[in-house]
């Protein structure tokens, strides 16, 4: 690179936290200080190493099913949400619950059950083994089919093809869940769509706006977890809409110097479990490269937000009217 080569960074928004990653953190930390440590969260209440290390740290207990939590004790359940078989063991065990699920992934739970009750076969497209899908399955285990993709289409399956509905997980592209729609229409014309999209709008306007990002980027740089579903398809959406180089980190500390040769400009992004301390790390490393203009692109605000659970509001309130009391 030329010294004349002017160095920028197009920092994304939205970014980050969406409203149900925002209400399930704040979920674990309100439950802390409300019943005090330790809490049992049922697997990674999101998908990223340092928001559930520093939760670690406060004295939740990370557990990967509902039987490693001691008879009695409070549970919260993740904000991927969870089968009913879940609730059921839970309340078996005498747990106390929370649920932290998303309210856009319980929009799609409530869809399943409405088409499984009308007797539909319903095709969920989403990857196999991750949470979401886990949950969302099994609230229709016998009339779920699960498609992983478009080339996945050509093995389904059903009973009867006048009868067929779609449904998806929240956090995949936009833009391949359409081409698997479109590849399942052509096998099943009258395939139904669901009354609105299933993609959460979250991963929606971040996908939009790296797209944005990306058209202009040598490089972009997502900052997430790997097993985080909407921040791996970041990636690979900034790559399809014409970046150079991608690459999905934890951290700064993640970054390799080697992918800015020859890089003007860098993207970045962070997924919606990610919180923007991470997003700053990254500036700081990248300004002191050299990398220090920094212009935001944003092609729309986000402003909604979701109330804590019900549990914990019915509990806080209640501590909240004691205190009142004296």
């Amino acid at each position: 690179m030329t010294a004349t080569t002017a160095r920028r960074v197009l920092l994304a928004a939205p970014r980050g936290y969406c409203a149900g990653v925002d209400r399930a953190v704040i979920a674990v930390e309100k439950a802390l200080e409300q019943y005090g440590a330790p809490i049992y969260v049922r697997k990674e209440i999101v998908h990223n190493k340092y928001v559930v290390e520093t939760l670690r740290k406060k004295g939740a207990i990370f557990v990967d099913e509902t039987e490693e939590v001691p008879e009695g004790s409070i549970v919260i359940f993740s904000a991927h949400g969870v089968a009913p078989v879940v609730h059921e063991e839970a309340e078996r065990r005498k747990l106390a619950t929370v649920d932290a699920t998303c309210p856009l992934v319980t929009k799609v739970h409530k869809e399943a059950v409405r088409f499984a009750k009308d007797d539909y076969d319903i095709l969920l497209i989403g990857h196999e083994g991750h949470e979401e899908v886990i949950g969302t399955s099994g609230e229709a285990p016998d009339h779920i089919t699960l498609v992983d993709g478009p080339g996945d289409v050509e093995n389904v399956e059903v009973r009867d093809p006048e009868k067929v509905v779609w449904l998806s997980q929240t956090t995949l592209s936009v833009d391949e869940t359409m081409e698997t729609v479109d590849a399942l229409k052509q096998r099943f014309p009258a395939l139904v769509s669901p009354p609105s999209d299933d993609i959460c709008y979250a991963t929606q306007n971040r996908q939009t706006a790296v797209k944005q990002v990306a058209a202009e980027s040598d490089l972009v740089i997502v900052v997430g977890s790997k097993n985080s579903s909407n921040s791996v398809r970041l990636v690979e959406v900034a790559l399809g809409a014409g970046a150079k180089d991608g690459h999905l980190v934890d951290n700064a500390s993640e970054i390799d110097e080697a992918w800015l040769e020859g890089v003007a400009t860098v993207g970045v992004t962070s997924g919606a479990s990610v919180p923007d301390v991470l997003v700053e790390g990254v500036l700081e490393w990248l300004a002191e490269r050299g990398y220090g203009d920094v212009e935001v692109v944003q092609p729309m605000e986000e402003k909604l937000t979701f109330s804590l659970p019900k549990e914990l509001r019915r509990d806080l309130r209640a501590e909240a009217g004691r205190k009142a009391a004296g």
